[in-house]
Protein backbone atom coordinates (compact mmCIF):
# COMPACT_ATOMS: atom_id res chain seq x y z
CA UNK A 1 0.00 0.00 0.00
CA UNK A 2 1.64 3.40 -1.43
CA UNK A 3 2.17 5.58 2.14
CA UNK A 4 0.31 8.42 0.78
CA UNK A 5 -0.75 11.46 3.31
CA UNK A 6 -4.06 12.53 3.64
CA UNK A 7 -3.30 15.66 1.81
CA UNK A 8 -1.60 13.86 -1.06
CA UNK A 9 -4.23 11.53 -1.45
CA UNK A 10 -6.94 14.60 -1.56
CA UNK A 11 -4.57 16.04 -4.30
CA UNK A 12 -4.14 13.26 -6.31
CA UNK A 13 -8.00 13.09 -6.12
CA UNK A 14 -8.66 16.74 -7.22
CA UNK A 15 -6.69 15.53 -10.66
CA UNK A 16 -10.18 13.63 -11.62
CA UNK A 17 -13.13 15.12 -9.42
CA UNK A 18 -13.74 18.35 -8.67
CA UNK A 19 -14.77 20.36 -5.53
CA UNK A 20 -16.59 17.72 -2.97
CA UNK A 21 -13.70 18.47 0.22
CA UNK A 22 -15.74 16.83 2.42
CA UNK A 23 -16.05 13.45 1.16
CA UNK A 24 -12.34 13.84 -0.28
CA UNK A 25 -10.89 14.32 3.43
CA UNK A 26 -12.98 11.60 4.68
CA UNK A 27 -11.59 8.81 2.06
CA UNK A 28 -8.36 10.35 2.19
CA UNK A 29 -8.52 9.71 6.06
CA UNK A 30 -10.04 6.53 5.73
CA UNK A 31 -7.31 5.09 3.46
CA UNK A 32 -4.22 6.59 5.38
CA UNK A 33 -6.22 4.81 8.44
CA UNK A 34 -5.37 1.58 6.75
CA UNK A 35 -2.02 2.28 6.04
CA UNK A 36 -1.27 3.87 10.38
CA UNK A 37 -3.33 -0.24 10.97
CA UNK A 38 -0.72 -2.04 9.55
CA UNK A 39 1.96 -0.16 11.50
CA UNK A 40 0.46 -1.01 15.33
CA UNK A 41 1.34 -3.67 17.08
CA UNK A 42 -0.64 -7.08 16.19
CA UNK A 43 -1.74 -7.70 19.31
CA UNK A 44 -4.16 -4.54 18.84
CA UNK A 45 -4.18 -4.94 14.93
CA UNK A 46 -6.88 -7.24 14.46
CA UNK A 47 -9.06 -4.85 16.84
CA UNK A 48 -8.92 -1.48 14.46
CA UNK A 49 -11.63 -1.66 12.34
CA UNK A 50 -12.49 0.56 9.25
CA UNK A 51 -14.86 3.77 9.63
CA UNK A 52 -17.24 2.39 6.93
CA UNK A 53 -18.78 5.80 4.91
CA UNK A 54 -21.98 6.52 3.62
CA UNK A 55 -21.75 9.54 0.99
CA UNK A 56 -25.63 11.07 0.62
CA UNK A 57 -25.82 13.70 -2.29
CA UNK A 58 -27.81 14.11 -6.13
CA UNK A 59 -26.69 11.52 -8.78
CA UNK A 60 -23.65 12.75 -10.69
CA UNK A 61 -21.73 15.10 -8.27
CA UNK A 62 -18.65 12.40 -8.32
CA UNK A 63 -19.74 9.77 -5.63
CA UNK A 64 -18.38 6.69 -7.77
CA UNK A 65 -15.69 8.29 -9.33
CA UNK A 66 -14.21 8.89 -5.75
CA UNK A 67 -14.14 5.21 -4.37
CA UNK A 68 -13.15 4.37 -7.76
CA UNK A 69 -9.60 6.61 -8.33
CA UNK A 70 -9.46 5.93 -3.81
CA UNK A 71 -9.40 2.26 -4.44
CA UNK A 72 -6.11 2.69 -7.83
CA UNK A 73 -4.63 5.09 -5.63
CA UNK A 74 -4.12 1.98 -3.21
CA UNK A 75 -3.55 -0.35 -5.32
CA UNK A 76 -6.64 -2.34 -3.62
CA UNK A 77 -9.38 -4.04 -4.85
CA UNK A 78 -12.29 -2.47 -5.98
CA UNK A 79 -16.04 -3.60 -6.80
CA UNK A 80 -18.61 -1.51 -7.45
CA UNK A 81 -22.48 -3.00 -6.59
CA UNK A 82 -25.84 -1.86 -6.50
CA UNK A 83 -28.09 -2.57 -3.32
CA UNK A 84 -31.38 -2.39 -5.51
CA UNK A 85 -30.05 -5.92 -6.97
CA UNK A 86 -30.17 -7.93 -4.10
CA UNK A 87 -32.99 -9.31 -2.16
CA UNK A 88 -33.36 -11.22 1.06
CA UNK A 89 -33.14 -14.78 0.65
CA UNK A 90 -36.08 -16.46 -0.46
CA UNK A 91 -36.78 -14.08 -3.18
CA UNK A 92 -35.01 -14.09 -6.67
CA UNK A 93 -32.27 -11.71 -6.83
CA UNK A 94 -28.26 -12.40 -6.21
CA UNK A 95 -26.79 -13.32 -2.96
CA UNK A 96 -25.07 -10.31 -0.76
CA UNK A 97 -22.35 -12.30 -0.20
CA UNK A 98 -21.77 -12.09 -3.88
CA UNK A 99 -20.04 -8.64 -3.99
CA UNK A 100 -17.34 -10.19 -1.62
CA UNK A 101 -16.90 -13.28 -4.55
CA UNK A 102 -16.19 -10.96 -6.79
CA UNK A 103 -14.01 -8.69 -4.82
CA UNK A 104 -11.68 -11.42 -4.46
CA UNK A 105 -12.19 -12.45 -8.11
CA UNK A 106 -10.61 -9.14 -8.57
CA UNK A 107 -8.13 -9.10 -6.02
CA UNK A 108 -6.45 -11.89 -7.64
CA UNK A 109 -6.47 -10.28 -11.15
CA UNK A 110 -5.08 -7.45 -9.23
CA UNK A 111 -1.84 -9.58 -7.87
CA UNK A 112 -1.95 -12.15 -11.26
CA UNK A 113 -1.17 -9.09 -13.19
CA UNK A 114 1.48 -7.83 -10.74
CA UNK A 115 3.32 -11.36 -11.17
CA UNK A 116 2.97 -11.01 -14.66
CA UNK A 117 4.31 -7.76 -15.24
CA UNK A 118 7.16 -9.06 -13.06
CA UNK A 119 8.56 -12.26 -14.91
CA UNK A 120 7.22 -10.38 -18.86
CA UNK A 121 11.24 -10.35 -19.94
CA UNK A 122 11.61 -13.09 -18.83
CA UNK A 123 8.98 -14.45 -20.22
CA UNK A 124 9.63 -12.63 -23.59
CA UNK A 125 12.81 -14.14 -24.16
CA UNK A 126 11.82 -17.93 -23.61
CA UNK A 127 8.76 -17.33 -25.91
CA UNK A 128 11.42 -15.76 -28.65
CA UNK A 129 13.36 -19.00 -28.18
CA UNK A 130 10.51 -21.34 -28.43
CA UNK A 131 9.50 -18.97 -31.84
CA UNK A 132 13.04 -19.37 -33.32
CA UNK A 133 12.55 -22.99 -33.30
CA UNK A 134 9.52 -23.03 -34.91
CA UNK A 135 10.88 -20.41 -37.88
CA UNK A 136 13.85 -22.54 -38.53
CA UNK A 137 12.32 -25.41 -40.46
CA UNK A 138 10.02 -23.35 -42.14
CA UNK A 139 12.74 -20.55 -43.37
CA UNK A 140 15.59 -23.58 -44.26
CA UNK A 141 12.73 -24.85 -46.23
CA UNK A 142 11.74 -21.97 -47.73
CA UNK A 143 15.84 -20.87 -48.77
CA UNK A 144 16.42 -24.43 -50.09
CA UNK A 145 13.38 -23.94 -52.25
CA UNK A 146 14.45 -20.41 -53.76
CA UNK A 147 18.32 -22.03 -54.73
CA UNK A 148 16.65 -24.71 -56.83
CA UNK A 149 17.23 -27.51 -53.95
CA UNK A 150 16.23 -31.28 -55.55
CA UNK A 151 15.99 -34.31 -54.09
CA UNK A 152 18.49 -37.02 -55.54
CA UNK A 153 16.29 -38.79 -58.41
CA UNK A 154 16.60 -42.60 -58.90
CA UNK A 155 19.68 -42.69 -56.94
CA UNK A 156 22.09 -40.96 -58.80
CA UNK A 157 23.40 -37.40 -57.65
CA UNK A 158 22.64 -35.95 -54.71
CA UNK A 159 20.76 -32.65 -54.02
CA UNK A 160 22.85 -29.95 -52.72
CA UNK A 161 21.53 -28.94 -49.09
CA UNK A 162 21.86 -24.77 -48.73
CA UNK A 163 23.22 -24.43 -45.21
CA UNK A 164 20.89 -23.66 -42.01
CA UNK A 165 19.87 -19.80 -41.58
CA UNK A 166 22.16 -18.84 -38.36
CA UNK A 167 19.93 -18.34 -35.20
CA UNK A 168 21.71 -14.88 -34.78
CA UNK A 169 20.41 -14.17 -38.11
CA UNK A 170 16.95 -15.48 -38.01
CA UNK A 171 16.82 -13.28 -34.39
CA UNK A 172 17.68 -10.27 -35.81
CA UNK A 173 15.32 -10.74 -38.78
CA UNK A 174 12.51 -11.76 -35.74
CA UNK A 175 13.34 -8.80 -33.79
CA UNK A 176 13.28 -6.05 -37.10
CA UNK A 177 9.79 -7.59 -37.91
CA UNK A 178 10.70 -8.89 -41.39
CA UNK A 179 9.29 -12.09 -39.95
CA UNK A 180 6.05 -11.19 -38.95
CA UNK A 181 3.93 -12.17 -42.22
CA UNK A 182 4.92 -15.73 -41.83
CA UNK A 183 2.97 -18.62 -40.65
CA UNK A 184 3.68 -21.10 -38.23
CA UNK A 185 2.21 -24.35 -36.62
CA UNK A 186 1.78 -24.93 -32.78
CA UNK A 187 -0.26 -26.52 -30.50
CA UNK A 188 -2.89 -24.61 -28.98
CA UNK A 189 -4.97 -24.97 -25.58
CA UNK A 190 -8.59 -25.29 -25.96
CA UNK A 191 -10.84 -24.42 -22.98
CA UNK A 192 -12.75 -27.44 -22.05
CA UNK A 193 -16.43 -27.59 -23.59
CA UNK A 194 -18.66 -27.71 -20.79
CA UNK A 195 -22.28 -28.41 -20.78
CA UNK A 196 -24.62 -25.44 -20.24
CA UNK A 197 -26.52 -26.01 -17.03
CA UNK A 198 -27.90 -24.45 -14.18
CA UNK A 199 -27.74 -25.95 -10.33
CA UNK A 200 -28.92 -25.38 -7.05
CA UNK A 201 -31.26 -22.32 -7.60
CA UNK A 202 -30.96 -19.02 -9.23
CA UNK A 203 -27.63 -18.08 -8.53
CA UNK A 204 -25.83 -21.27 -10.03
CA UNK A 205 -22.93 -23.22 -9.28
CA UNK A 206 -20.67 -20.03 -9.61
CA UNK A 207 -22.76 -18.83 -6.22
CA UNK A 208 -22.04 -22.05 -4.41
CA UNK A 209 -18.24 -21.95 -5.03
CA UNK A 210 -17.98 -24.41 -7.47
CA UNK A 211 -16.22 -24.11 -10.55
CA UNK A 212 -17.06 -26.56 -12.84
CA UNK A 213 -14.49 -25.63 -15.60
CA UNK A 214 -11.81 -27.04 -13.17
CA UNK A 215 -13.54 -29.79 -12.30
CA UNK A 216 -13.61 -31.21 -15.57
CA UNK A 217 -10.45 -29.48 -17.22
CA UNK A 218 -8.13 -31.81 -16.20
CA UNK A 219 -10.01 -35.07 -16.25
CA UNK A 220 -9.58 -37.14 -19.37
CA UNK A 221 -12.41 -37.68 -22.18
CA UNK A 222 -14.56 -34.83 -24.07
CA UNK A 223 -14.55 -32.54 -20.80
CA UNK A 224 -10.68 -32.67 -20.31
CA UNK A 225 -8.17 -30.09 -21.79
CA UNK A 226 -7.62 -30.53 -25.33
CA UNK A 227 -4.85 -29.38 -27.72
CA UNK A 228 -5.03 -28.83 -31.15
CA UNK A 229 -2.42 -27.67 -33.92
CA UNK A 230 -2.80 -24.90 -35.50
CA UNK A 231 -0.84 -22.15 -38.22
CA UNK A 232 -0.69 -18.24 -36.55
CA UNK A 233 1.22 -15.51 -38.14
CA UNK A 234 4.16 -14.65 -36.45
CA UNK A 235 2.97 -11.97 -33.99
CA UNK A 236 -0.11 -13.80 -32.80
CA UNK A 237 2.66 -16.80 -32.20
CA UNK A 238 4.80 -14.77 -30.21
CA UNK A 239 2.00 -13.41 -27.79
CA UNK A 240 0.38 -16.65 -27.37
CA UNK A 241 3.85 -18.14 -26.29
CA UNK A 242 4.65 -15.15 -24.34
CA UNK A 243 1.47 -16.14 -22.37
CA UNK A 244 2.05 -19.30 -22.26
CA UNK A 245 5.40 -18.55 -20.26
CA UNK A 246 4.40 -16.26 -18.10
CA UNK A 247 2.38 -18.87 -16.68
CA UNK A 248 4.51 -21.32 -15.98
CA UNK A 249 6.19 -18.66 -14.53
CA UNK A 250 3.78 -17.97 -12.00
CA UNK A 251 3.02 -19.74 -8.76
CA UNK A 252 -0.83 -19.56 -9.02
CA UNK A 253 -1.49 -20.71 -5.87
CA UNK A 254 0.70 -17.86 -4.15
CA UNK A 255 -1.45 -15.75 -6.01
CA UNK A 256 -4.98 -16.91 -5.04
CA UNK A 257 -3.33 -16.69 -1.16
CA UNK A 258 -1.98 -13.12 -1.56
CA UNK A 259 -5.22 -12.05 -3.41
CA UNK A 260 -7.42 -13.30 -0.65
CA UNK A 261 -5.20 -11.40 1.91
CA UNK A 262 -5.26 -8.10 -0.13
CA UNK A 263 -9.63 -8.51 -0.80
CA UNK A 264 -9.64 -9.21 3.23
CA UNK A 265 -6.39 -6.33 4.32
CA UNK A 266 -7.08 -3.69 1.67
CA UNK A 267 -10.74 -4.64 -0.64
CA UNK A 268 -13.14 -1.62 -1.01
CA UNK A 269 -16.68 -1.98 -1.71
CA UNK A 270 -18.95 0.16 -2.51
CA UNK A 271 -22.79 0.06 -2.27
CA UNK A 272 -24.71 2.39 -4.51
CA UNK A 273 -28.47 3.21 -4.69
CA UNK A 274 -28.52 2.58 -0.62
CA UNK A 275 -31.39 4.72 -0.31
CA UNK A 276 -33.40 2.47 -2.75
CA UNK A 277 -33.39 -0.27 -0.05
CA UNK A 278 -34.22 2.19 3.00
CA UNK A 279 -37.37 1.55 4.58
CA UNK A 280 -38.86 -0.23 7.15
CA UNK A 281 -41.38 -3.10 7.43
CA UNK A 282 -44.89 -1.83 8.63
CA UNK A 283 -47.90 0.24 7.70
CA UNK A 284 -49.13 -2.65 6.39
CA UNK A 285 -46.70 -2.35 3.41
CA UNK A 286 -46.44 -5.59 0.84
CA UNK A 287 -45.65 -6.19 -2.41
CA UNK A 288 -41.52 -5.11 -3.39
CA UNK A 289 -41.16 -3.45 -0.33
CA UNK A 290 -41.44 -6.47 1.90
CA UNK A 291 -37.85 -7.00 0.86
CA UNK A 292 -36.33 -3.89 1.79
CA UNK A 293 -35.27 -4.43 5.51
CA UNK A 294 -34.85 -8.22 4.51
CA UNK A 295 -32.04 -6.78 2.13
CA UNK A 296 -30.20 -4.51 5.29
CA UNK A 297 -30.51 -7.72 7.31
CA UNK A 298 -28.73 -9.64 4.59
CA UNK A 299 -26.06 -7.16 3.96
CA UNK A 300 -25.52 -6.52 8.13
CA UNK A 301 -23.16 -9.70 8.84
CA UNK A 302 -21.11 -8.74 5.73
CA UNK A 303 -20.38 -5.13 6.60
CA UNK A 304 -20.16 -5.97 10.85
CA UNK A 305 -17.46 -8.74 9.89
CA UNK A 306 -18.16 -12.42 9.07
CA UNK A 307 -16.70 -15.24 7.54
CA UNK A 308 -17.66 -15.58 3.35
CA UNK A 309 -16.84 -19.07 1.79
CA UNK A 310 -15.57 -18.67 -2.08
CA UNK A 311 -14.18 -21.29 -4.46
CA UNK A 312 -10.47 -19.77 -3.05
CA UNK A 313 -10.86 -20.01 0.27
CA UNK A 314 -12.74 -18.52 3.50
CA UNK A 315 -12.49 -14.62 3.42
CA UNK A 316 -13.43 -12.13 6.12
CA UNK A 317 -14.96 -9.31 5.94
CA UNK A 318 -13.63 -7.53 9.10
CA UNK A 319 -11.42 -5.35 7.43
CA UNK A 320 -13.05 -4.46 4.28
CA UNK A 321 -14.01 -0.82 3.68
CA UNK A 322 -17.31 -0.52 2.76
CA UNK A 323 -18.66 2.90 1.13
CA UNK A 324 -22.30 2.96 0.60
CA UNK A 325 -23.74 5.80 -1.69
CA UNK A 326 -27.14 7.01 -2.12
CA UNK A 327 -29.03 10.20 -3.20
CA UNK A 328 -31.41 10.12 -0.44
CA UNK A 329 -34.43 12.07 -2.02
CA UNK A 330 -37.09 10.48 -0.33
CA UNK A 331 -35.66 7.95 2.06
CA UNK A 332 -32.93 9.40 4.66
CA UNK A 333 -29.85 7.49 6.12
CA UNK A 334 -32.02 7.07 9.46
CA UNK A 335 -34.55 5.24 7.69
CA UNK A 336 -32.20 2.22 7.94
CA UNK A 337 -32.11 -0.23 10.33
CA UNK A 338 -30.68 1.00 13.33
CA UNK A 339 -27.97 -1.96 13.04
CA UNK A 340 -26.87 -0.86 9.74
CA UNK A 341 -26.72 3.00 10.67
CA UNK A 342 -23.97 2.29 13.85
CA UNK A 343 -21.91 0.13 11.13
CA UNK A 344 -21.68 3.44 8.71
CA UNK A 345 -20.05 5.77 11.21
CA UNK A 346 -18.80 8.46 8.82
CA UNK A 347 -21.44 10.40 6.75
CA UNK A 348 -20.17 12.71 4.09
CA UNK A 349 -23.06 15.18 2.18
CA UNK A 350 -21.94 16.02 -0.83
CA UNK A 351 -22.97 19.43 -3.12
CA UNK A 352 -24.79 19.71 -6.06
CA UNK A 353 -23.15 20.83 -8.86
CA UNK A 354 -23.09 24.95 -10.11
CA UNK A 355 -22.35 26.04 -13.63
CA UNK A 356 -18.81 27.05 -12.39
CA UNK A 357 -18.40 23.86 -11.31
CA UNK A 358 -19.27 22.45 -14.76
CA UNK A 359 -16.93 24.66 -16.17
CA UNK A 360 -13.91 23.22 -13.81
CA UNK A 361 -14.60 19.67 -15.10
CA UNK A 362 -14.78 20.39 -18.53
CA UNK A 363 -11.31 21.89 -17.97
CA UNK A 364 -9.27 20.76 -15.27
CA UNK A 365 -9.17 17.11 -14.62
CA UNK A 366 -6.87 14.56 -16.73
CA UNK A 367 -9.78 12.29 -18.45
CA UNK A 368 -11.72 16.01 -19.03
CA UNK A 369 -14.13 15.77 -21.68
CA UNK A 370 -13.07 17.77 -23.73
CA UNK A 371 -9.60 16.49 -23.64
CA UNK A 372 -11.52 13.27 -24.74
CA UNK A 373 -13.20 14.65 -27.66
CA UNK A 374 -10.35 16.55 -28.91
CA UNK A 375 -7.86 13.03 -28.84
CA UNK A 376 -10.71 11.14 -30.60
CA UNK A 377 -10.74 13.42 -33.28
CA UNK A 378 -7.30 14.07 -33.34
CA UNK A 379 -7.12 10.03 -34.76
CA UNK A 380 -9.16 10.95 -37.93
CA UNK A 381 -6.54 13.98 -38.28
CA UNK A 382 -9.34 16.79 -37.03
CA UNK A 383 -7.51 19.72 -34.60
CA UNK A 384 -10.51 20.28 -32.57
CA UNK A 385 -10.28 23.53 -29.85
CA UNK A 386 -12.40 25.40 -27.68
CA UNK A 387 -12.30 28.74 -27.05
CA UNK A 388 -13.08 29.87 -23.27
CA UNK A 389 -16.39 31.30 -23.80
CA UNK A 390 -17.76 28.18 -25.71
CA UNK A 391 -16.70 26.16 -22.57
CA UNK A 392 -18.93 28.67 -20.81
CA UNK A 393 -21.97 28.95 -22.74
CA UNK A 394 -21.86 24.73 -22.54
CA UNK A 395 -21.40 25.09 -18.82
CA UNK A 396 -24.69 27.18 -18.44
CA UNK A 397 -26.73 25.09 -21.05
CA UNK A 398 -26.02 21.55 -18.98
CA UNK A 399 -27.14 24.16 -15.81
CA UNK A 400 -30.10 25.10 -17.87
CA UNK A 401 -31.13 21.72 -19.20
CA UNK A 402 -30.38 20.33 -15.11
CA UNK A 403 -32.75 22.31 -13.53
CA UNK A 404 -35.23 22.42 -16.15
CA UNK A 405 -35.81 18.85 -16.04
CA UNK A 406 -33.92 16.15 -13.97
CA UNK A 407 -30.79 16.77 -12.11
CA UNK A 408 -28.04 14.47 -13.55
CA UNK A 409 -25.31 16.42 -12.52
CA UNK A 410 -21.79 16.41 -14.50
CA UNK A 411 -23.28 13.09 -17.00
CA UNK A 412 -25.25 15.86 -18.09
CA UNK A 413 -22.10 17.13 -19.88
CA UNK A 414 -22.05 13.79 -21.58
CA UNK A 415 -25.56 14.50 -23.72
CA UNK A 416 -24.59 18.38 -24.43
CA UNK A 417 -21.02 17.36 -25.97
CA UNK A 418 -22.11 14.36 -27.72
CA UNK A 419 -25.22 16.68 -29.47
CA UNK A 420 -23.27 19.29 -29.86
CA UNK A 421 -20.21 17.78 -31.68
CA UNK A 422 -22.72 14.85 -33.27
CA UNK A 423 -21.93 16.44 -37.03
CA UNK A 424 -18.31 16.84 -36.57
CA UNK A 425 -18.15 13.54 -35.19
CA UNK A 426 -20.21 11.75 -38.07
CA UNK A 427 -18.15 14.00 -40.87
CA UNK A 428 -14.59 13.75 -39.23
CA UNK A 429 -13.72 10.72 -41.94
CA UNK A 430 -14.44 12.97 -44.63
CA UNK A 431 -13.11 15.86 -43.91
CA UNK A 432 -8.75 16.32 -45.01
CA UNK A 433 -6.52 15.53 -42.67
CA UNK A 434 -5.27 18.60 -40.32
CA UNK A 435 -8.48 20.50 -41.05
CA UNK A 436 -8.81 22.85 -37.95
CA UNK A 437 -12.45 23.11 -36.20
CA UNK A 438 -12.54 26.07 -33.74
CA UNK A 439 -15.97 25.56 -31.00
CA UNK A 440 -17.22 29.63 -30.32
CA UNK A 441 -19.79 30.23 -28.03
CA UNK A 442 -21.98 30.90 -31.37
CA UNK A 443 -21.23 27.21 -32.52
CA UNK A 444 -22.69 25.88 -29.51
CA UNK A 445 -25.58 28.40 -29.48
CA UNK A 446 -26.43 27.27 -33.11
CA UNK A 447 -26.19 23.83 -32.03
CA UNK A 448 -27.79 23.49 -28.91
CA UNK A 449 -30.13 26.56 -28.60
CA UNK A 450 -32.98 25.25 -30.33
CA UNK A 451 -32.99 22.14 -28.24
CA UNK A 452 -32.84 24.16 -25.06
CA UNK A 453 -35.84 26.19 -25.92
CA UNK A 454 -37.83 23.81 -26.69
CA UNK A 455 -38.43 22.36 -23.02
CA UNK A 456 -40.45 19.25 -24.19
CA UNK A 457 -38.07 18.47 -26.52
CA UNK A 458 -35.28 18.59 -24.20
CA UNK A 459 -36.42 16.15 -22.05
CA UNK A 460 -36.04 13.69 -24.47
CA UNK A 461 -32.15 14.54 -25.93
CA UNK A 462 -30.82 16.37 -23.62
Amino acid sequence: MKSLTPREIVAELDRYVVGQKKAKRAVAIALRNRWRRRKVDPSLRDEIAPKNIIMIGPTGVGKTEIARRLARLAGAPFVKVEASKYTEVGYVGRDVESMIRDLVEIGIKLVRDEELEKVKARAATQAEEKLLDLLAPVIASERAKSVGFLAPASGTGEGVQPAATPREDLRRELRAGRLDDRMVEMDVSEAPQIPMMQMFGPQGMEEMGINLGEMLGNLPGPFGKKTRRKKLRVPEARALLEQEEAGRMVDMERVKADGLARAEESGIVFIDEIDKVAGRQGGGQGGPDVSREGVQRDLLPIVEGSTVATKHGQVKTDHILFVAAGAFHVAKPSDLIPELQGRFPIRVELEPLRQEDFVRILREPQNSLIKQYTALLATEGIELSFADEAIDEIARIAQLVNDRTENIGARRLHTVMERLLDEVSFEASELPQGHPIRVDAAYVRQRLEDVVQDEDLSKYIL
